[in-house]
């Protein structure tokens, strides 16, 4: 890699820290996604900072180019976000339906007191 393309992958990486940490300092990503996703920042800056260290890792586990080790890892951690987040649009569906059947039941509750609530008034004024 050219020292040119090392630096802008360099502040490209840093950029990417940034806006997870600016982010989290606005409460716009969950406190519960927070160290994934600090985390993950944190080994791309790392990697970018020192490309050598994914050379020797890839070397240990006997993958023979660091980008498919890159890839095949990216490619299980966007596999485990997927499911993960297919994992809560279902929970949050079960939570929707209990509370749209919870407010049917109440506007019921509402409307039948309501009922009583007119015959009681028209039966002081019939008195």
């Amino acid at each position: 890699m050219t020292d040119n393309n090392y630096i802008i992958a360099l502040i490209g990486s840093v950029l990417i820290l940034a806006g997870i940490v600016e982010l989290l300092r606005r409460r716009q990503l969950k406190e519960k996604y927070a160290v994934l996703w600090l985390l993950v920042g944190l080994v791309l800056v790392i990697f970018t900072a020192f490309p050598a260290l994914l050379e020797r890792i890839s070397t240990a586990l006997g993958v023979a180019v660091p980008t498919n080790l890159l890839f095949f890892v990216a490619i299980l951690f966007l596999v485990g976000v997927v499911l993960h987040l297919s994992w809560e649009a279902s929970r949050l569906e079960n939570e929707t339906r209990k509370l749209a059947e919870d407010v049917a039941i109440l506007r019921m509750d509402v409307a039948e007191l309501k009922r009583e609530q007119e015959r009681a008034h028209e039966l002081e004024q019939k008195d």
